[in-house]
């Protein structure tokens, strides 16, 4: 059986892919388990070896990958050679981890006890990766799981089944061995027991998913049955805070990059421009400028900084956003509402509370501005959101810009650069419904591995009975 999925912006079809159902899944995880028996066993260069070799595999499917990209999200080709860089990066910096692994020797009370402390292998991984940064996201799930020494199973997004499979094809081609690497596919309507009979599977360790907070509590309730630990990387409401003594050029360039790379559908992108109102005006005109020039267009063309976004479900909602604030206040300054999933890059000014776009991630083209009466009002304003995953902070004073950051209620917090930012080695994650766990050099290998504690007795014992 088969699922097909269609191009966002011409209705064609771009892509089929296996409908796997949740029956099967049970031999997939059977297979990964034999894999990690296997792979578990390979010393460190070894793995290194095969990371380096998957690394250059993956960049070699470069026209295949922004072709899958294009066809199957809307993407801008511009966006899949990023997303292609970024995720080769990853898998050599996973390859770097592989003899990073250690313990340690902790002193015994005990007379000739040696403790320590051990890092080791899970088992198999389950990766959950979504559509937005399919290529970065997909080598996340699995390549520093890979590095530790586990088999993998990517379940891919009925959104971008090709995308998601080239990611495969290219580590199965650097020598893993049999059932190291594996990947489920499936359609929409069949998601939820797939995803709930690989959680359920014996084999399956531990989870990772990156996705909408919503899913990301179901995924967390399951796994919890099972008692098996969770790596969720999940929604964002990102600020970008504008204080008055800000560079207003350097922050109007962060604030367009964060706020439109990919039409907004990064979990880093800047939803919230929290500006103090000395600036605000000023900042306004400036960010105006600069984002009235910024044009949508056909992606194939190649011709636009923005593309599509993922379907109409997200032009409705953004749409019914901007409706909303407009009836309660707030102007737009530039773009607007949009029949089609080639949306204009939208600023409102004058966003408060009451407006339903000052708490809900719009994950689309559209920022809002919110005017804050000072620097700790901005704080203020920053840390009034559920989410928690990344931000940013724009000041000319460094000293007093950290002390900003480190009020600000996120996993992730960049002085004087945008929200969004991104470095294989980077510790990644976010905060309440923004998740737990990071990924990401050093960071991901405590979330891929088991800390074993193991004593070896050199004098002879002595005990009370």
């Amino acid at each position: 059986m088969k699922f097909t999925r269609l191009n966002p912006v011409t209705g064609e079809i771009a892509s089929e892919a296996d409908a796997m159902q949740p029956a099967e899944m049970a031999a997939v995880a059977a297979k990964a388990q034999l894999g990690f028996e296997a792979w578990s066993k390979v010393g460190p260069n070894a793995r290194r070896a095969v990371l380096q070799k998957a690394a250059t595999a993956l960049e070699s499917k470069q026209e295949a990958f922004v072709a899958a990209m294009m066809g199957e999200t809307g993407a801008t080709a511009g966006w899949a050679m990023f997303n292609l860089m970024l995720a080769a990066s990853m898998l050599r910096e996973a390859s770097a981890l592989t003899t990073q692994i250690s313990g340690e020797v902790i002193p015994s009370d005990k007379p000739g006890c040696m403790a320590m402390a051990l890092r080791e292998p899970v088992g198999v991984i389950l990766g959950i990766a979504p559509w937005n940064a399919p290529i970065i996201l997909g080598t996340r799930a699995v390549s520093t799981a890979l590095a530790c020494g586990n088999a993998v199973i990517l379940k891919a997004s009925e959104i971008c089944p090709q995308t998601h499979s080239l990611i495969i094809e290219a580590l199965a081609e650097a020598g893993f061995p049999e059932g190291t690497v594996n990947i489920v596919t499936n359609s929409l309507d069949d998601a939820a027991d797939v995803v709930g009979a690989l959680i359920d599977a014996k084999e399956v360790k531990r989870i990772n998913f990156t996705g909408s907070t919503n899913v990301g509590r179901i995924i967390a309730r399951r796994a919890a049955d099972n008692l098996k630990p969770c790596l969720l990387e999940l929604g964002g409401k990102a600020p970008l805070l504008v204080l008055e003594d800000a560079n207003l050029e350097e922050t109007v360039k962060a604030a367009a990059f964060g706020a439109y790379m990919n039409q907004g559908q990064i979990c880093m992108s800047t939803e919230r421009l929290v500006v103090v109102d000395a600036i605000a005006d000023e900042f306004v005109a400036a960010f105006k400028q600069k984002v009235s020039g910024m044009e949508t267009g056909d992606p194939r063309e190649g011709t636009t900084p923005l593309g599509a976004v993922i379907d109409m479900k997200t032009v409705e909602k953004v749409n019914a956003l901007i409706d909303d604030a407009v009836s309660k206040g707030a102007t737009i300054v530039t773009g607007g509402k949009a029949d089609s999933v080639l949306m204009p890059a939208t600023i409102l000014d004058g966003v408060t509370k009451d407006m339903a776009i000052y708490a809900d991630e719009s994950f689309g083209p559209v920022v809002a501005v919110i005017r804050a009466k000072d620097e700790a009002d901005a704080i203020r304003i920053a840390n009034d959101s559920e989410y928690g995953l990344s931000a940013a902070v724009f000041t000319t004073d460094i000293a007093n810009g950290l002390k900003v950051a480190k009020q600000i209620k996120s996993g992730i917090c960049h002085v004087n650069g945008p929200t969004v930012h991104d470095e294989a080695q980077m510790p990644f994650g976010g905060v309440g419904a923004s998740g737990y766990g990071r990924f990401g050099g050093k960071a991901g290998i405590d979330q891929f591995t088991e800390l074993r504690w193991i004593t070896v007795e050199t004098e002879p014992g002595h005990y009370p009975i």
